[in-house]
């Protein structure tokens, strides 16, 4: 079992940047595949950003080429730099952990882009 949290969120003018960070306590965090989702309100929530065991990654169209996730896995974490932010980008976002076939989140971080 491994538990999340986040940190990072935080209110940005639109065109600016944000690095949220997600701290992994736990054992074999290597073996997790890990991710950021997002939620707006009224909104169901979606993925933005997801890392593979060996750093493959995928992101969502609206965010490609202007988010990046990474994984440090010596020190049990992952990032996501968001650069060029838009209003639309606002939402709580979440870490996620999967690995044989359960799934762990984070409680939260809230991103406000303000136009």
């Amino acid at each position: 079992q491994v538990r999340l949290t986040e940190s990072g969120g935080g209110l940005v003018q639109a065109g600016g940047s944000l690095k949220l960070s997600c701290a992994a306590s736990g054992n074999f965090f290597s073996a997790y595949a890990m991710g950021w989702y997002r939620q707006a309100p009224g909104k169901q929530r979606e993925l933005v950003a997801r890392i593979s065991t060996t750093s493959n990654t995928n992101y969502a169209d609206s965010v490609k080429g202007r988010f990046a996730i990474s994984r440090d896995n010596a020190k049990k974490m992952i990032y996501l730099q968001m650069n060029d932010l838009k209003p639309e980008d606002t939402a709580v976002y979440y870490c996620n952990g999967q690995r044989l076939g359960d799934f762990y989140w984070g409680q939260g971080t809230q991103v406000t882009v303000s136009s």
